[in-house]
Parts: structure tokens; C-alpha cells; sequence
């Protein structure tokens, strides 16, 4: 069975940073391409995508977290983090690790439609 499992969501102020980790479990990790996405309140069916790596570790960001978030991954934990620096209170929202067997590369890792298994999220709230 398929589970992803994220944690290190937390409030924080703005300027702060957090790292989040999703330990993955029930497949090939290393095979896997990994994504980042976010909710925010209230937009409950909208996929704000983050980041994403794919199983050779090249990444892709979103401009809206260019230069602000770092994706990574750890084979030998299977474990993909992120990395947040700099938050603003528009990236408030609930944070969701996302894995894709398919190779996914490039932007295609920002598109949720390219992943198949999901985490059930940790919440990050950043306060002005």
C-alpha cells in the first residue's frame, strides 16, 4: 500500500522559513518523481503547484517560490523535503507531497494531474 506521510507544517511569522519532510512508503522510491502542491482556504479544489523532482533529481519551481523554496530528496531515507525560506502570508495554505511513477519532467511536475498517489497534508500558516 501506497503512503505518504508529510510533516514539519507550523505558524511561523513572515520572513521565517520551515522545512517540510514526506516520507513515502509501498513503492519504488528512487523510481519515483515527486511534486509539491498547496490549498489555500477556501480553494479547496485548486492545486497550487510548488515544486517538483524527478527520480534523476532535476527540479522545477513555480515563480511564485522561485529563489525561496528548495526541493530535495534523500533515496536512502525515502524522503523528499521542502525546503521554505522568506514566507509570505500567501503561502498560508495546506501542503501536500505528491509521487508519479511515470516520468515526469520539467513542468509536468508542476501539473497534479501527472501524479497518482497523495499525502494528506500538513498545514503552514504564515502571520503579517
Amino acid at each position: 500500500q501506497v503512503q505518504l506521510a508529510e510533516s514539519g507544517g507550523d505558524s511561523v511569522y513572515a520572513g521565517g522559513s520551515l522545512k517540510l519532510s514526506c516520507v513515502v512508503s509501498g513503492l519504488p522510491f528512487a523510481d519515483y518523481c515527486l511534486g509539491w502542491f498547496r490549498q489555500v482556504p477556501g480553494a479547496e479544489r485548486e492545486w497550487g503547484a510548488i515544486a517538483g523532482i524527478s527520480d534523476s533529481g532535476t527540479t522545477t519551481y513555480a515563480d511564485s517560490v522561485k529563489g525561496r523554496f528548495t526541493v530535495s530528496r534523500d533515496n536512502t531515507k525515502n524522503t523528499v523535503y521542502l525546503q521554505m525560506n522568506s514566507l509570505k502570508p500567501e503561502d498560508t495554505a495546506m501542503y501536500y507531497c505528491a509521487g508519479s511513477y511515470f516520468q515526469v519532467y520539467g513542468g509536468d511536475l508542476l501539473d497534479p494531474r501527472n501524479f497518482d498517489a497523495w499525502g494528506q497534508g500538513t498545514q503552514v500558516i504564515v502571520s503579517s
